[in-house]
């Protein structure tokens, strides 16, 4: 059975084999297979911090991570009015309506915290993505060129913005 929550400290194992799998799987995260060194212990710092004043929320099947979201709010007053978005679903979980799900209840944490403006970054060649960031409200502010080398070659990146009331 498929469920969202959100995460915990205990889950930095978890997240990390989920983030290995999603180096290994696609080539639109930011890591490239064995380059991530973060250990357990340092993951579960990272999650104790962020579920502070951030949200980092989990999909879940059957005790197995498939899928995650990642907002971390603004550090500076001038910017903590925003969140910064990531998000991964291992390849299996994909066309499953996962994403959608994470983004509407990324929506009600934002609007609860005072949030106002949600960004990110995407692969222009990411169609699939940008689709889905597009029908979950945002739009193309600007492209970051030359922005990530991915097996040799150069790919640019979609800065996307959304505004909240």
């Amino acid at each position: 059975m498929l469920t969202l929550r959100e995460a915990q400290p205990s889950d930095a194992e978890g997240f990390l084999n989920l983030l290995f799998q999603l180096d290994q799987e696609s080539n639109y995260m930011l890591y490239e297979v064995g380059e991530r060194k973060t250990t357990i212990e340092e993951k579960r710092k990272e999650i104790e911090a962020q579920i502070k004043d951030s949200l980092l929320i989990f999909a879940e099947d059957h005790g197995k991570l498939v899928g995650y979201l990642s907002a971390k709010r603004g550090f500076a007053k001038r910017i903590n009015h925003s969140a910064y978005i990531i998000i991964g679903i291992i390849k299996d979980y994909g066309g499953k309506g996962i994403g959608k799900a994470m983004f509407e209840r990324l929506d009600q944490w934002a609007l609860k915290k005072g949030i106002t403006r949600l960004e990110l970054t995407v692969m222009t060649c990411n169609a699939r993505a940008v689709a889905l960031y597009q029908r979950m409200g945002f739009k193309i502010e600007g492209v970051k060129e030359r922005s990530c080398l991915v097996e040799g070659q150069y790919l640019d990146e979609y800065y996307m913005g959304k505004l909240l009331k």
